[in-house]
């Protein structure tokens, strides 16, 4: 297994990172890909990716912190290529649900983390709510520049923006949202996409899975979701393991 998306610079994964890591392996767990939200996310970011390993990282900025910080294009990138487990851009995108920063600004810093990824090559992390609409229009613009590698994450959009999404090749995210009782439109849209485009995450300390919902999540509780996708996708857990951990390998290693 892979957690493609999880914040181990947050707590209480970061004051207790060497139990994380453990719990990690210990389910079977091959790669953590931490994601960088503000710059002072970064900091500890690359501190945490020297402790083991199995640990990734990313570099952006969230769109909930745009309002006051927007990276250029080019401070992405020299972040980025200082260090060779730093292997995406992100985590950026749309979030016109919450509104914590103005849409101007996250336009902006968007349309740069996209920009940074493109002369990167690298993959391009995506989150997007309440925004389908200019999340696809501004991707497909560049898209039809140059191919882009998208991961939407944690996904739980609509199955007609899931469908213009796979127009640009992008990858989705299962998170431990799928596991959720109201999560029934999201298990088909789903049930929809192929699986030569599913990846799986925890995005923890967040969205714990059930039966660990009420807990401050990890990445060992990945297993759940994991399993529950299985379940949507009517394929054998062991099988689909190999295939979301083969796509996250495509996706940030070829």
């Amino acid at each position: 297994m892979i957690d493609s998306h999880c914040h181990l610079d947050h707590e209480p994964l970061f004051k207790n990172i060497n139990d994380v890591i453990l719990s990690s392996k210990n389910e079977g767990i091959e790669k953590l890909l931490t994601i960088c939200t503000t710059k002072e996310s970064f900091v500890n970011i690359l501190k945490i990716i020297k402790i083991d390993e199995i640990i990734f990282g990313t570099f952006g900025i969230h769109p909930h912190e745009t309002t006051d910080n927007i990276l250029k294009k080019d401070e992405i990138i020299k972040s980025i290529t200082n260090n060779k487990k730093i292997i995406g851009v992100g985590e950026t995108g749309l979030d016109f649900y919450y509104n914590n920063s103005d849409k101007k600004s996250q336009i902006k810093s968007f349309k740069n983390h996209i920009e940074a990824s493109m002369d990167l090559n690298i993959p391009l992390i995506v989150h997007s709510r309440s925004a389908e609409k200019d999340t696809y229009e501004i991707l497909k613009h560049y898209n039809q520049k140059k191919n882009l590698k998208i991961l939407m994450h944690c996904y739980t959009g609509s199955s007609d923006f899931a469908k213009k999404m796979m127009s640009l090749n992008a990858y989705f995210s299962a998170s431990g949202i799928i596991t959720f009782k109201n999560s029934f439109e999201l298990q088909l849209t789903f049930k929809e996409i192929p699986l030569n485009r599913l990846l799986i995450e925890t995005d923890s300390p967040f969205l714990a899975p059930v039966p660990m919902r009420g807990r401050k999540n990890e990445p060992s509780y990945i297993k759940y979701t994991l399993e529950k996708l299985s379940n949507i996708k009517n394929i054998e857990k062991a099988k689909l393991d190999k295939i979301t951990t083969n796509n996250f390998n495509s996706l940030f290693f070829n």
